[in-house]
């Protein structure tokens, strides 16, 4: 069974100005469109925990996994309600060492400061039925980490969030979709049941399943509503893995 994994950043109107990266954008209307969508057609949207038993093939049904990195505020301000509303759940990978701060890592380079959620925030989201995971401490490029660092970076942020909120975080993306041998066993080291890429394709579940190595579907702003549900119901991104 192949199951969709859909990646989003931002789910909010495009700032003025902000040029080639409006992609990394989805507005609300669009989000509760996609979503809307999936739930006329048979799908219910789930987190990466509640997907684990449809991963591994233990159960069968019509799933989409949703999933947003980096843990902006404006997915607690628009997209909770929306997933809330179709009883969707969803993964919000948070940076651990950013919490209540901004996007420190490419501020400069998409030339705006987009603030994340707090310890609070992130709690607000978890208690509104949503998934906290993990996207390391400090948003780095692990594949060009040294041991140590990738270590930190990786079980550091399991640590710190859990410490922080209180609740168990099983979940890794691995930021920019950068990731090696060395960071798929450190994930797995650290005690996460699974990790997600920026790999194209949908998931192939069942028994040989890699899950520190799975793939995901980006939705961006350009794309419409039949190319998302190209991507989610045909082959289409599985073709361009």
């Amino acid at each position: 069974m192949k199951i969709p994994i859909l990646m989003y950043h931002n789910i909010a109107e495009v700032p003025d100005g902000l040029g080639v990266y409006r992609s990394l954008y989805v507005s609300p209307g669009a989000f509760a469109r996609q979503m809307a969508l999936l739930r006329m057609l048979g799908y219910r949207g789930v987190s990466m925990s509640d997907a684990m038993p449809y991963l591994r093939g233990d159960k069968q049904g019509k799933i989409a996994v949703v999933t947003l990195d980096d843990g902006y505020v404006d997915n607690l301000e628009w997209a909770m309600e929306t997933l809330r509303r179709y009883g969707f759940t969803a993964t919000c990978y948070a940076v651990s060492g950013y919490l209540g701060q901004y996007n420190a890592w490419d501020d400069e380079k998409l030339g705006i400061r987009k603030p994340l959620m707090s310890a609070d925030e992130l709690l607000a989201w978890h208690n509104g039925g949503m998934e906290v995971g993990a996207h390391s401490r400090t948003h780095v490029h692990l594949s060009q980490c040294s041991d140590r660092h990738q270590r930190d970076e990786i079980q550091g942020c399991k640590a710190e969030l859990e410490d922080r909120l209180g609740i168990p975080i099983t979940q890794f993306c691995y930021p920019y979709g950068d990731y090696d041998q060395r960071a798929v066993e450190a994930a797995r080291e650290a005690g996460y049941a699974a990790a997600t890429t920026t790999d194209r394709g949908r998931a192939e579940s069942g028994a040989s399943i890699d899950l520190w190595r799975l793939p995901r579907i980006q939705v961006a702003r350009h794309h419409l509503l039949p190319q998302v549900m190209a991507k989610v119901l045909t082959r289409y991104e599985d073709k361009r893995a």
